[in-house]
């Protein structure tokens, strides 16, 4: 057999609830998986219409344009949603909206039924903007608050969708242990409930991979005595990405800085997981006013920063932060560093040409002049070089 890449864990309920970690047992040490990774499906889209419809600006161009040619592009739009007296009292996004077409309002023949198509905003509270009683309906935004019109209501045009169906996940070469072994032994159909965990050549737990319900076993083609179990998982599979990035975890925890340095964004991501994953706080941080050196030869996008700043404070394979909102919890304590400190940032001159120099509304990483005002703002010195 093979230096096993996973390890099967079993699953104890009753070490849960006693508030155990859960799963204690080692079931099987496995060669390989197969069907493991998979990146999310893309965000649904959504059909809607907005009744009783007075469009406005951009959305009255797009309206025009979509009548001409089918469907037509409008970009991010936000309902915001009027009390009785006419404040505003929340806002819903849709992002990547289309219009795709208008009929006349069937209570107002002076106003139309627009149908557009978009994908909900993460950024949305709730699934649906609720009309409050007697509330005149919805001021129709653009990107930036500009005014498109007004709607008296949204009608979510229900469609069935076929639902997608994943593979199971196959765990290739399993040397089986313990109750496992003891149940493929005695004909069992019930498996149980196991944890996949990634693990290194050394056999130390790199990153949880997966979780679900032993269903079934084969004999496998890998050697005697091993076997080929499928499993269908409940969690949500790792990314593609993660392959590569366990791979480069796959001899230990890297002992050299940026061997994330390679991988794309998504794999970058991937490696700020791991590495939170495998951060300890064991050791206190250093005192303040302590000095950094950021290499920034690498730091082709947000991502990168991160990766970059985990190994300036936390040496190879660190972790310092993954987002604005995970470094302004390291910047707390307790994640290796204590602010005010001096970030000496190495060869700056690359993040500036690559990452986004242009600061524009909704969700995205940060600029470069951002990170650096964010830093500022919590005590960190930072100097270019």
């Amino acid at each position: 057999m093979g230096a096993p890449k996973y390890v099967l864990l079993s699953y104890d309920e009753g070490a849960e609830s006693t508030g155990e970690h859960g799963y204690e047992e080692t079931w099987a040490l496995c060669e390989d998986a197969a069907d493991l990774f998979a990146d999310p499906p893309p965000p649904a889209r959504g059909t809607y219409e907005l009744l009783g419809c007075a469009p406005e600006g951009d959305l009255r161009t797009a309206l025009a344009r979509a009548r001409a040619d089918g469907s037509a592009p409008l970009g991010l739009l936000t309902l915001e949603t009027l009390g009785r007296t006419g404040g505003g009292e929340g806002e819903w996004r849709l992002e990547d909206v289309r219009v795709v077409g208008d009929r006349p309002c069937a209570r107002d023949l002076s106003l139309r039924d627009v149908t557009v198509e978009g994908r909900q905003s993460d950024d949305n509270l709730y699934d649906y903007p609720q009309r409050p009683p007697l509330s005149p309906g919805h001021r129709v935004l653009g990107a930036d608050g500009q005014p498109w019109g007004s709607c008296r209501d949204l009608a979510h045009v229900q469609e069935d969708r076929p639902e997608l169906l994943e593979p199971p996940l196959r765990l290739l070469g399993c040397t089986p242990r313990g109750a496992l072994r003891a149940a493929l032994d005695g004909g069992e159909e019930d498996l149980g409930h196991v944890k996949v965990v990634r693990v290194d050549s050394s056999g130390r737990p790199v990153q949880p991979a997966a979780e679900g319900e032993l269903r079934a076993w084969i004999p496998s083609a890998r050697g005697p005595g091993l076997v080929d179990l499928t499993l269908d998982p409940w969690s949500e599979r790792p990314p593609l990405a993660a392959r590569e990035v366990w791979d480069l975890w796959g001899e230990g925890r890297p002992s050299e800085p940026n061997r994330w340095a390679g991988c794309d964004a998504e794999g970058r991501r991937s490696w700020l997981d791991t590495a939170l994953a495998n951060h300890t706080h064991d050791t206190p941080d250093r005192p303040p006013d302590t000095t950094y050196h950021l290499d920034g030869s690498h730091i082709t996008d947000a991502p990168g920063f991160f990766c970059a700043l985990g190994e300036a404070v936390n040496g190879p394979a660190g972790y310092f932060g993954r987002g604005l909102d995970a470094l302004n919890d390291c910047l707390r304590g307790r994640w290796g560093a204590t602010p005010p400190f001096t970030l000496v940032w190495h060869d700056a001159a690359v993040a500036r040409a690559c990452i986004d120099v242009t600061p524009h509304t909704g969700r995205r990483p940060p600029t470069f002049e951002e990170l650096l005002a964010f830093l500022a703002e919590r005590h960190v010195d930072v100097r270019l070089s």
